[in-house]
């Protein structure tokens, strides 16, 4: 990846499902004979909390306003990565999902941006997961931490990967272990202005991936891209419309 070039600036957006409107008229129709294939309520949810947000997030970053929701589309390439199409053309922007216990997050940035993100909960993790998935200099910083420090740096290298492999379009079918991270400044430092901490991830000892993570409780959040990011900006969503919407609201104001 090129890291040569100045630094970007990339965007945040959070919902939750209590941010999803009660009915389906936001999804374009392709997206919605999609949802009628999910038969399991956890997998619909996820997958309809991550569109929302994505719809949301690209509205807000292309400054439509107000935004029609139905006529963005988050498709998934070969790769299984998303991509956004706008009235049915491919759109100028580069996103990432993610979502972990009822909370999606979609990171946005111009497009051509190797771009990734992810959500994580700091948890115990056996010695064999990290044996198995953590490089040995990752080891050695998990266990020179102070034992109650040791889930929360697990789970960061662990989301910090995850990132990585989104911004590489590959996913888990690369070895976690072709990852190496790193936490540019103290693991204990006090939380910056902006609550981003940077760090970097390197694949094969080659390509650097620059980024940031932010805790909040035991959720970590993680950013990666290439060219190199600046911290997150949070997204302000416009309003948006529905032509549905509106042509309910309009019936239930002549009943």
């Amino acid at each position: 990846m090129n890291t040569d070039m100045a630094e970007i600036d990339v965007y945040w957006l959070e919902q939750t499902q209590a941010d999803i409107p009660a009915q389906n008229y936001w999804l374009s129709q392709t997206e919605t004979h999609h949802l009628d294939t999910l038969r399991f309520p956890k997998r619909r949810d996820d997958w309809l909390l991550g569109r929302w947000t994505a719809k949301r997030a690209v509205g807000a970053w292309l400054g439509m306003r107000p935004a029609p929701l139905e006529e963005i589309e988050i498709r998934s390439a070969a790769s299984g990565a998303p991509e956004v199409y706008l009235m049915d053309r491919p759109a100028p922007i580069a996103i990432s999902l993610s979502h972990r216990a009822g909370l999606a997050a979609c990171a946005v940035a111009p497009p051509g941006v190797a771009l990734g993100c992810d959500l994580e909960i700091a948890e115990p993790r056996d010695a064999a997961f990290i044996a198995d998935y953590f490089t040995a200099k990752e080891q050695a910083w998990i266990e020179q931490a102070p034992a109650e420090e040791r889930p929360r740096l697990a789970a960061l290298f662990w989301s910090a990967k995850e990132s990585a492999l989104k911004a590489l379009r590959t996913g888990l079918r690369l070895d976690t272990r072709s990852l190496n991270v790193a936490l540019e400044g103290p693991a204990l430092e006090h939380d910056r202005p902006h609550g981003w901490r940077p760090l970097c991830a390197r694949y094969n000892n080659a390509d650097i991936f620059h980024g940031w993570w932010r805790q909040t409780g035991t959720l970590l959040r993680t950013l990666v891209a290439a060219p190199a990011p600046l911290a997150p900006l949070s997204l302000r969503p416009a309003h948006w419309h529905s032509a549905a919407a509106v042509a309910t609201t309009a019936l239930a104001s002549s009943a």
